[in-house]
């Protein structure tokens, strides 16, 4: 290929550079130029060095783009040599394709190259490389043009309007593995392979954020809805509808898996420091009906002696959808219902919300009125419907919208002591599932009706549908960090629950769960790779409903808190819950007796012998308050994740590992680290009394068995599988150095 052949020539570089927050790694290759502008025909590149050791790439066909398009990056990014100062679309070297250029940024080159068989000399690709610790150059990828194939940037116009459709294309090779892309309910680390649809919807959460085992980490910087491929020989990634393609290339040496995050989350994001309440449990269920429930509920929590830190209000609390306000029949007295909640159990409250709006909702006129409502491209502009009624979604693309809802949580929640929301159904598009018409018969929902076609103030669904989920978070995020007077970035008082985001969603104080899951034992496994998919794309502050959700129509147990098999289910996804950035019961249950408006998931409820075990994993997370505040100290100051693929801390020490995630054996999607000492290992299977993990080769050169079983403190050698006893009361759990020092935090 033509960068094969390109001299090697790199523009000269500083010795010196800067850093906005920090400063700069030792010897950091700082560059002395702003970027490049090429014209390349009726196309035009522009490539500039971004953060450390790190490049941004955008390219547009014809007309230039907006300079205040919608982003997702910082700029300056959080850390680089950009001294704070913003890049926006500078450059100082202006070529037009025909002469070489290679620009240096830390470790990280970009060069341009020609099409195979070009004899002309031609330079209008664009190949990165990583520079080693002996000065030799190693390539991370390269735009895709063998012969005889489409152009790596292809520009098509399927509509009327300017806005274009766009497929890049880089290369890759069949070793090459992927982690990230956001979460999926696939059972997949390793996304090599894979295609994956860029449209929100429940458990479902695309975003183009990945690491490669190449040591690179890549950011597709567009709200536009899209596709992700991930080939044997080629990487693509579609934008739908756009104005630009824009996306950024960072690198660290291989195996680093830190450095990446912690470069990658310079450009999109770190998180606040969470409150501390919310670190400890979470209790929710389908649904608390009224203000009493809600009371006598806080009232058996002191009677167990179990402990509680947030009390969640599920939906159709509200008299109509859209008001935004709990209907004041079921909730007489809501300042006396938190604070009587507060002082008998400590707990703070949360309620839901959803985006929907019917036409019987006292806010409807109003938000019509102002065009705060999304709309369609056809029609009266209505996008689903749910509990009888057609419904729009208020449109969170608009921040005068945005600032319409807070005003009514704020108002009638967070004044009356509420301060903790439940942004459910947060998708966009639809109401939030893949079909339209939620909420009717299971035929009605099987009929295939397209999507719809959304308006909103930034856009159509095809060019901004990412950003919805992203802007809805920000509306509760603004809101809040108005009301405490506090900046983004410093800690959270309060925080939001969304079922979906997109890129730099850890820069809000939001947790983002996995959305509706069946009550199943295949759900439940496939929920570990989700969330380490999750924390590879940067979403630390993941987390899920105990339990799963919603019953499995085709398994008799399945939700059923009166069923043995259920109440085994339930113990076992309950358990590992503790292991897991946030710990959340939820669910819709099922029951033979019931004595609430819907069947009880409280943790007394799942029967008299599984009720002490329950309780004890609610206390041991309770003991590890401090380790959950280190790591998401860390989390916080570095983008250093909390839940931890094996590849992130073993690649370098044990090729098993390496291996075994190519294939996505079960090793490396069912065990992760959480935090840097214990390993974990979730029970997927029922009925089992022992269960084998693989314990990784360690770095540690001071002991031969690094490795300690929680429950028993043998200690084994790295690098082997082991099978250790998991009775019911069991999840098995490895930790490396001493117990105290992760009680006491004291693990960094």
């Amino acid at each position: 290929m033509g960068f094969q052949r390109a001299v090697i020539s790199v523009l000269a570089a500083a010795s010196i550079a800067f850093a906005q927050n920090g400063t700069a790694p030792p010897g950091y290759f700082a560059p002395n130029s702003t970027g490049f502008f090429m014209t390349h025909g009726f196309e035009t590149l522009l490539v500039q060095p971004f953060g450390y050791d790190g490049f941004r790439v955008r390219a547009w066909p014809f007309r230039a783009p907006d300079p205040n398009q919608i982003s997702f990056l910082y700029d300056p990014p959080l850390e680089g040599p950009e001294n704070g100062k913003p890049v926006g679309m500078g450059y100082d070297t202006t070529v037009n394709g025909s002469h070489f250029v290679a620009l240096r940024n830390g470790n990280t080159i970009v060069k341009t190259f020609g099409d195979s068989g070009d004899t002309a000399g031609g330079n209008y690709r664009l190949a990165f490389y990583r520079v080693e610790a002996n000065g030799s150059e190693t390539l991370l990828t390269a735009e895709y043009r063998p012969l005889k194939s489409f152009n790596p940037r292809y520009y098509y116009w399927p509509g009327p309007g300017y806005e274009f459709s766009a497929d890049f294309s880089w290369s890759t090779g069949p070793d090459e593995q992927i982690y990230g892309t956001g979460t999926q309910q696939d059972h997949l680390v390793n996304k090599k392979g894979n295609v994956i649809d860029m449209v929100n919807f429940n458990t479902h959460i695309p975003t183009p954020v990945f690491m490669s085992s190449r040591g690179y980490g890549f950011v597709w910087n567009s709200p536009a809805q899209g596709r992700m491929e991930f080939g044997a020989l080629r990487n693509r990634i579609t934008s739908a509808s756009t104005t630009v393609v824009d996306y950024v290339i960072v690198s660290a040496p291989v195996g680093d898996y830190d450095t990446l995050q912690q470069r990658l989350s310079a450009l999109t994001g770190r998180a606040p420091e969470p409150p501390s309440f919310s670190l400890g449990y979470l209790h929710s269920k389908l649904r608390y009906e009224n203000q009493t429930e809600i009371l006598l509920l806080a009232q058996n929590f002191v009677k167990y002696k179990i402990p509680v830190s947030l009390i969640v209000i599920d939906y159709q609390s509200w008299a109509h959808q859209g008001d935004w306000a709990l209907q004041a029949d079921l909730w007489p007295d809501i300042p006396y219902m938190t604070e009587y909640v507060k002082n008998l159990t400590g707990a703070e409250m949360m309620a839901s919300l959803w985006p929907s709006v019917e036409d019987a909702s006292v806010n409807y006129a109003e938000l019509q009125q102002y065009g705060l409502l999304s709309a369609t491209r056809s029609g009266p502009g209505t996008t689903d419907s749910w509990n009888g009624s057609y419904i729009r979604n208020y449109d969170a693309t608009n921040p005068r919208a945005r600032a319409f809802l807070w005003d009514q949580l704020r108002m009638n929640y967070y004044e009356q002591g509420i301060h903790n929301f439940w942004i459910d159904q947060a998708d966009g598009g639809a109401l939030g599932e893949a079909y339209e018409n939620n909420g009717q018969s299971n035929y009605i929902q099987s009929l295939p009706f397209p999507l719809p076609d959304v308006l909103y103030a930034a856009g159509t669904q095809m060019s901004v549908g990412k950003l919805y989920p992203w802007a809805h978070q920000a509306a509760i995020e603004e809101g809040l960090r108005n009301v405490t007077g506090s900046q983004m970035g410093q800690p959270c008082e309060y925080l939001s629950l969304s079922r979906s985001g997109y890129i730099g969603s850890q820069r809000f104080c939001s947790m983002i769960w996995s959305g509706d899951t069946t009550a199943v034992w295949e759900t439940l496994s496939a929920q570990v790779a989700s969330g380490l998919s999750a924390a590879s794309t940067g979403f630390g502050w993941w987390t899920l409903d105990a339990g799963g959700f919603q019953a499995d129509p085709t398994v008799y147990w399945s939700n059923n808190i009166d069923e043995p098999q259920y109440q085994q289910l339930y113990v076992r996804w309950q358990q590992w819950t503790t292991f897991l950035p946030f710990m959340r019961n939820h669910g819709s249950r099922a029951c033979y007796f019931q004595d609430a408006y819907t069947c009880n998931n409280e943790p007394w409820t799942y029967g008299a012998s599984n009720t002490p075990i329950i309780a004890s994993y609610i206390n041991l997370r309770y003991q590890l308050a401090p380790y959950l505040k280190a790591v998401f100290n860390q989390f916080h100051s570095t983008g250093r994740m909390i839940m931890r693929p094996l590849f992130m801390d073993f690649s370098l020490t044990d090729r098993n590992i390496n291996e075994m995630t190519a294939v996505n054996s079960n090793v490396t999607t069912q065990q992760y680290m959480f935090g840097p000492r214990i390993l974990v290992t979730p029970v997927t299977l029922p009925n089992v009394t022992s269960w084998s993990v693989y314990l990784p080769q360690t770095s540690s050169a001071n002991s031969t068995k690094p490795w300690t079983y929680w429950w028993t403190n043998e200690t084994y050698a790295g690098g082997q599988t082991v099978t250790v006893p998991t009775p019911l009361e069991h999840i098995p759990v490895f930790h490396l150095g001493s117990r105290a020092d992760i009680f006491s935090g004291n693990v960094f």
